[in-house]
Parts: C-alpha cells; structure tokens; sequence
C-alpha cells in the first residue's frame, strides 16, 4: 500500500482539482444535449426510411440509447494528450516528473485517469438525470436512454467501463509520450482526434458500418472505449460475444500499456531540457 500512495494521492488530488470547473461541466453538458439531440433526430429520420428499420443490425432505441451513452461519456474518449503534460513539455517543467521517486508512466497514467473520469462523472450523471429520469416523466420516453437490458447486463457493463477508463488512459499515455518526443501538442493531438471519433463509434455507432468492416472494427482498440461498453448495455453483445469484448478491452489495456512503458523509458532517457 505505501507503494501505491503517491499515485492514489495525485488521482485524488487531480480528481478534486477537475470538479472545481462548474462552469466548464454546465457548458460542456449543453453542447453535449445539443449535439445529441441532432444526431438523434438523424437516426430517427434513418431508422423512418422504407426498409431501414428491417435490415439495421440495432434498433432505434438501442442507438438512441447508444447515443445518449456517447454524449454522457464523451470525456472519456482519448481523443487529445494530457494538456498538462503539454503545458510541462513547454515549460521544461517535465524534469521535474524526471526527479520524482515514482514512476514516471505510472504518474502520468493516473493523472491522465483522473482527468478523465472527473470530466466525465458531472457530465454523465446530468445526461442520465435528463434523459433517462426527465425525459420518460415528461412524454419523452421513446427519445429517452434506457435502462440496461437487465441485471447481469448492468454489472458487466460496470466491468466494462473500468477497464475503459484504463484503456483511455493507455491511448492518452501514447500520445502524451508523443508530445513528450516531439515538444508540441498541435500535431499529435490533430491526428488522434478525426480517428478516434471516427473508431469509437462516437460519430456513428459502429454496427452501422457495412458488415465487410465490422470484424474488423470490432477487435481494433478504440472499440472497448465506446461500442463494446455500450452495446453490453443494451444486451446487444451478450454471452460468449460479450467476454470476448471485455477480453479484448484487457487485451488492449495489456498491449497499450506495455508499448507506452517501453516507449516512454527511451524518449525520458534522451529528453533534453533547455532553458534559463
């Protein structure tokens, strides 16, 4: 346990630190509401053409459900570096985290945790609060996120997104590594973006993609942080295909985290900081 204690106190401490932008939940909340709201209605006007309906692999409930899970969850998603990596990257403050009696991929990585799920734990509960509590009392049941498709479906879905916080938090240890190496943020932060919305399933629910692709954007890494938590929620992944992607999701963790451990130790032992 005393091993343990530095990183658990700079989760702590990063967590608190997040909670304290309000405003920042308030706004990001809005947005979030507005652009589901227009990607529902689009669903809606997809699922309503002829013959959609009948041959979609999800129904418009389970997308909309899926939908309301994207936007509740949306900081979760790897889609940028830690901006205070970025900011002692620029500063040269990173040698700093050189000098600590810790490990520097393990401090990165629950700071990167913390950054996250605090984001994400204001937000998502409001989401939830409108759209699955507000939204059926006010006869809006059929636009509302469901309830999880049952009880085993609920805890294992709580499995699941554990391990896409850690998932997320292997993907932002890369790209932080990346800023480390390459001094800037724009790059990287540009690149990772367009693909990890696209990947997630965040723009569009990825059993919406043609059946040739779907395999393949099943096993790929950015599905365990959005598809697979979300479709174990509405019991579109069950039994034997439901483990397989938890077991994917541990798989990445395991890979991910690995590559970043290995990549980091070289970029840290040829880092140079320059000032005065």
């Amino acid at each position: 346990m005393n091993a343990l204690r530095p990183y658990l106190a700079t989760f702590s401490a990063r967590f608190q630190l997040m909670l304290q932008y309000r405003a920042a939940a308030l706004a990001g909340f809005a947005t979030q509401c507005w652009w589901g709201g227009i990607k529902v209605m689009i669903y809606a006007a997809f699922f309503g053409a002829a013959g959609a309906a009948a041959h979609a692999p999800i129904s418009l409930s389970q997308t909309i459900t899926y939908t309301w899970l994207a936007q509740g969850f949306l900081s979760l998603n790897p889609w940028t570096g830690d901006p205070d990596v970025a900011a002692k990257v620029r500063t040269g403050a990173v040698g700093y985290d050189r000098l600590r009696p810790v490990d520097a991929y393990g401090w990165w990585y629950v700071n990167a945790a913390a950054w996250m799920t605090a984001r994400a734990a204001p937000r998502s509960a409001m989401m939830f609060a409108l759209t699955g509590i507000i939204f059926p009392i006010v006869g809006l049941g059929a636009w509302a996120w469901a309830p999880p498709a049952g009880v085993a479906a609920a805890l294992l879905f709580s499995l699941s997104m554990i391990l896409v916080v850690l998932l997320s938090s292997a993907i932002v240890m890369l790209i932080n590594i990346c800023v480390a190496a390459t001094l800037t943020d724009r790059g990287v932060n540009n690149l990772v973006a367009p693909v990890a919305i696209l990947l997630t399933g965040n723009l569009i629910p990825l059993p919406l993609f043609p059946d040739w692709a779907r395999t393949a954007l099943f096993i790929q890494p950015f599905a365990g942080v959005v598809d697979i938590p979300f479709r174990i929620y509405f019991g579109q992944l069950t039994g034997t295909m439901a483990l397989a992607g938890v077991g994917l999701q541990v798989f990445w963790i395991l890979v991910l985290g690995g590559l970043g451990r290995l990549w980091l130790g070289r970029v840290m032992d040829r880092l140079q900081v320059q000032g005065g």
